[in-house]
Order: structure tokens, then C-alpha cells, then sequence
């Protein structure tokens, strides 16, 4: 039997960090996934989370674990499939750590994912957009720096990491102004900005003041701005937003909706899906597909693109007693007689 606990501790503080290089998000979300795995197993097993083994995780613990996320967390495919990939990973790391387990491990690796019903993204509308980038009021610090915040989300397409992420030294506002984002895997883009952007972040700097942190972004305590603190201020701001925007008194704006607004814009502009992937820091460009789903005039494009086939006119007659009894006109008049 192989105890769990070492392992897990050598794959969460060498394997993923070091050897990998991961980023924080990732190491983070790894670190929970198995925190919630081992207190199911826990709970399942009458065992205690450090006392558990490798061979106890077998695939159908793994399964029931997937479900309860399901049923009881109420987690869409979606976090399922990320859970069972951080359970792989490790699987995989284990697999020359302990040898002896390769069947047990191999029978893990086949637990299959979860399909994901591939939806529309959603976005929002030129009108509901600005409307929340002029929520702040910008005659105190926090409306400055929220409005420098909500502008620089939109306008590049970032990530809440990302943003939160962004030091001093990242952005550039000389001639050309510029922002340096460090992206998922550790891949670096240099972005332009809007004249506009400019403007806010410059508003920003000049009273944001001296602090000990590097990051461009503070709270009111005067530390690092947090992803949660983000997220409060922009779901702050749509609020606002919404007197003025009814339509937003049913969304849920969160920091990826104005990526996603970002983007169509952006394939709106360009027509040029390579241009996309490239402002938002995609690994792969199936990735960036899904905008096209969702941007009708790349369909109406194809649309007046094509000629249609002609439509050969004519009526429909009924050669059979009952079809020709259930024709709209039968019937209503069938209803008369009976009346």
C-alpha cells in the first residue's frame, strides 16, 4: 500500500511549481481539487484524509466523486472535467513513483470526461458596455482607480489574473502606449491601448502614490487588489449601471464577460479570427472558434456569399381522404355544421 500524503506533497510543491513551472491560479486550483477529493474519500472511507493510500483511490471512488460534485456542489461538466484533470496529472506523476501501481493507475487514467454542452458565449452590447465603464465616478481615489480598472479589462481582454497580476513596470505610456500581460503558460503579449485606456490609467498613477508592492492595482488598505475584490467592484459598478441600463438588471457580469465582449469587438473590427487568438493570449486557435458561433455577421457574410437554390412554387393537394379531411379549411368547416 502506498500512502498518499507524501506524494501529494512532492507533486503539489516540486512537480507543479518547479518542475512544470505552473502558475500560481493553477497550483491553487490543483491544491483544491484534491483538498475536496480527500474529504470525500475521507468521509466515504471512515478514514483520515492523511492516512489514505493510493490503491484506495480506484476508479470508482473517483466516479462517485465526480457525481457528488454533481449532484451535491452542483458543478457543471465543465469543473468536473477540471477536477478529474488534476487527478490525472497526478496519476501521472506517480506512475515512476510507484511502479507497482501501474494497473491501478491505468484503470484511473481511463475514467473518461464529461462532455460540455459547447453554448453560445455570452457578451455584452456596445450600449450596456459603456454604460458600466462609466459607473465611477472619478472625483475620488476609488473611482479613478476603479474606472482605470474596468476600462484596462475591456479594452485588452484580461483575465481577472492577469489584471490583478499587473505590476508598474508592465505598463508603458510614452509615445506608443502599451501594456506587457503575462498570460496562462507562462506566454507573455504586449498590447496596445486606447487612447481613452491611456487617459484613466494616467489618472490612476498620478494618485495612486508611493506603496511598497509593485502591483499597478491597490485596495483601500493599500494592498495588491485581489480577485475577489475585483469582482466586487465590477458587480458594484454593473449595478450602477443597470438604472441607467435595464437590460443589465438580469446579467451576471463577471470579469470573463468583458474578455468575451472584448473579443467580438475585436472580431467585429478585423474579420480576422488569427487576431483575436493573438489579443487574447490563446494557446491554440480552436480555442478563440467559439467567437465565431456567437458573431452573426461572420453567418451573414456566408450567407449573401452563397445564391440559394430557387423554390419551385406550387400547392399542396391531398390525394387520400384523410389527409385531405385534415386541411384547415375541412376542419373549420366541419366545426360550423356542428355548431
Amino acid at each position: 500500500m502506498t500512502l498518499i500524503a507524501p506524494h501529494i506533497t512532492a507533486f503539489l510543491q516540486q512537480r507543479l511549481p518547479v518542475e512544470r513551472r505552473a502558475s500560481v491560479n493553477t497550483c491553487d486550483s490543483y491544491a483544491y481539487a484534491f483538498k475536496l477529493l480527500f474529504t470525500y474519500a475521507s468521509r466515504r472511507l471512515k478514514v483520515p484524509p492523511s492516512q489514505l493510500h493510493l490503491e484506495q483511490l480506484d476508479p470508482d471512488l473517483i466516479v462517485g466523486f465526480l457525481n457528488y460534485l454533481e449532484t451535491e456542489r452542483h458543478n457543471g461538466p465543465s469543473s468536473r472535467n477540471t477536477r478529474l484533470a488534476a487527478i490525472k496529472s497526478f496519476m501521472h506523476f506517480m506512475e515512476y513513483r510507484a511502479p507497482t501501481a501501474l494497473e491501478h493507475i491505468r484503470r484511473v487514467l481511463a475514467v473518461p470526461s464529461k462532455k460540455a454542452d459547447a453554448r453560445l458565449v455570452k457578451h455584452l452590447t456596445i450600449e450596456e458596455m459603456q454604460c458600466i465603464l462609466d459607473a465611477p465616478v472619478p472625483n475620488r481615489r476609488d473611482g479613478v482607480r476603479d474606472r482605470a480598472m474596468l476600462h484596462l479589462c475591456f479594452a485588452a481582454g484580461l483575465r481577472v489574473s492577469e489584471l490583478v497580476g499587473l505590476r508598474l513596470d508592465n505598463v508603458q505610456l510614452g509615445p506608443h502606449p502599451s501594456v506587457l500581460v503575462h498570460g496562462k503558460g507562462r506566454r507573455e503579449r504586449c498590447l496596445p491601448l486606447w487612447r481613452e485606456t491611456t487617459s484613466a490609467l494616467r489618472a490612476w498613477m498620478a494618485v495612486r502614490g508611493q506603496a511598497p508592492f509593485p502591483e499597478l492595482f491597490l485596495n483601500a488598505r493599500g494592498e495588491p487588489m485581489s480577485r475577489a475584490g475585483f469582482e466586487y467592484i465590477l458587480r458594484k459598478h454593473a449595478r450602477t449601471a443597470a438604472s441607467r441600463c435595464p437590460s443589465l438588471n438580469n446579467r451576471r457580469v463577471s470579469p470573463h464577460l468583458l474578455r468575451h465582449t472584448c473579443a467580438l469587438r475585436i472580431l467585429e473590427a478585423t474579420q480576422d479570427l488569427r487576431k483575436v487568438s493573438l489579443w487574447l493570449g490563446h494557446a491554440h486557435m480552436q480555442t478563440t472558434e467559439i467567437y465565431t458561433r456567437a458573431d452573426p455577421s461572420v453567418k451573414l457574410e456566408a450567407l449573401e456569399a452563397v445564391t440559394p437554390p430557387t423554390l419551385r412554387s406550387g400547392r399542396f393537394k391531398a390525394t387520400d381522404a384523410l389527409i385531405a379531411s385534415l386541411t384547415p379549411s375541412t376542419v373549420m368547416q366541419r366545426r360550423r355544421h356542428q355548431t
